[in-house]
Formats: C-alpha cells, sequence, structure tokens
C-alpha cells in the first residue's frame, strides 16, 4: 500500500490549482459521506511525507508563470490549535473547532523566503464546514490583515528567525467537503519585518509592486496551500480506494 500511495503522490502532487474534487468522482453522497469522516482520522495512519512531501514543486506558480520549487526545512509535533492564529482569527474558526493542528515550514529553492502551511482538522460535520466556507467568503474573512496564521520557525534553520512580524503573505482555504481548514502564511528568510502583509490573492494580482508580491510571497503562500490541499486529497482518495 505504501509503493502505491507513493507512485500516486509522484504523480499528483503537482501544484495548480485544484479542479473539483477527487473524493466526488465515480462516487454517490455514501461514499462522500463516508470519505468526509475518513478524512478526520486520516492524519493518524499517513505518514508525514505524504501529507508534506519533503519537496512540492509548481509548474507556473511563481511570478510571470515561473515554475516554482519549495523543500520542507520543518514539521511540527501534531497538536492543537492554541496559539497558532491571531486571536480573531482563532475566534472565527472556533464554530468548526479543532481536533488536531498538523504544520510544517518550507523554503524555495533559493532558500530566500520561508512559508509556514497548516491543515487544521474540524470537528464539524460537512453543514458545519459549509458555513463556515460561506463565511469566510462573504465577509472576506481571508483578506483581513487581523486574521492571520502565525509561522511555525526552527531552529538551525534559515525560518529560525519567522515569527509574527515577518509574515508578509498568506491564504487560508476553507475546503466544504473535507473536514479540513488549510492555510499558508509566507515571509523573507532573513527574517526582515513587514509593516503591511498582503493576502495571496492581492500580492499575485497582475501589477502588484508591493514587496511582498514582487518577492512572489503570495505566490508561495498560493502554491503551498493548493500543494498541500492537494496531498491530503491524493492520500484520502488513495485511502478509500483501498478500503
Amino acid at each position: 500500500m505504501t509503493a502505491a500511495l507513493c507512485a500516486v503522490l509522484g504523480v499528483g502532487l503537482l501544484v495548480g490549482a485544484v479542479v473539483g474534487s477527487l473524493l466526488r468522482e465515480g462516487g454517490g453522497p455514501a461514499r462522500s459521506t463516508d470519505a468526509f469522516q475518513h478524512a478526520r482520522t486520516l492524519w493518524r495512519g499517513v505518514p508525514v511525507d505524504t501529507l508534506f512531501p519533503r519537496t512540492l514543486t509548481g509548474r507556473g506558480a511563481g511570478p510571470g508563470g515561473a515554475d516554482r520549487t519549495w523543500t520542507r526545512i520543518a514539521v511540527a509535533p501534531d497538536d492543537g490549535c492554541a496559539g497558532a492564529f491571531d486571536p480573531l482569527l482563532a475566534t472565527a474558526l472556533s464554530p468548526v473547532g479543532c481536533t488536531r493542528l498538523l504544520r510544517a515550514t518550507y523554503a524555495d529553492a533559493t532558500s530566500t523566503s520561508v512559508t509556514t502551511v497548516g491543515l487544521v482538522v474540524t470537528r464539524a460535520d460537512a453543514a458545519g464546514m459549509r458555513t463556515l466556507r460561506n463565511r469566510f467568503a462573504t465577509e472576506r474573512l481571508g483578506q483581513r490583515a487581523d486574521l492571520l496564521p502565525k509561522p511555525y520557525p526552527a531552529d538551525d534553520t534559515v525560518a529560525e528567525g519567522f515569527g509574527d512580524a515577518q509574515r508578509a503573505s498568506w491564504r487560508i482555504t476553507v475546503p466544504a467537503d473535507l473536514p479540513v481548514v488549510v492555510y499558508a502564511v509566507s515571509g523573507f528568510a532573513d527574517g526582515r519585518e513587514v509593516q503591511r502583509p498582503e493576502p495571496a490573492d492581492r500580492a499575485t494580482a497582475r501589477g502588484a509592486t508591493t514587496d511582498p508580491a514582487e518577492a512572489g510571497l503570495g505566490h508561495d503562500a498560493k502554491g503551498l496551500a493548493a500543494g498541500v490541499e492537494r496531498a491530503f486529497r491524493t492520500a484520502l482518495n488513495a485511502a478509500m480506494e483501498a478500503r
């Protein structure tokens, strides 16, 4: 099963827009419900290299459509969500609860940028996740600079100085069909402070000229959030097929 899973991941972990849900292909409501429930405990039996691959590559995921490659440099111990978010973001996420928080930090190919990406495994049912997704969309909560996830720095790595003041861009994704919230927050590896962090959508907009935009930090946040969500979906799809 491990070899098969690795083979699936080897061809499936190219970052891009996640088009549709793999879990809905070839299955009806019963299978979707079963997959939703299984997703809540998937992390217990899946290797960390599956959920957070050692290397993620994004074709056309960088500024100007350039390819982007990220290397994992640290994995946080799985834990609860206490202290992982700015207070207002923690409040916004509280309706879905937190069963487990999984995090890893990546560096880009030049080690000039660092990005923490996280998976919040929630306690919510499908209706609860849809409600949270709708709220994030209608109230644009993912665009507010006072609702940021916190980075995971790691000693003796290029991310050891990656603190709250270094956050430059971020992305928060709330899938409607998974009990998971996916996020990524990026910054400069040299530890410089950022006065005005930008959400990834704004930092990747055509013509954006801010430091986070020109450094590709919005692309890092967007690309890694998409890549890890894709890895999670691929692993879940493989687990469901193997049952």
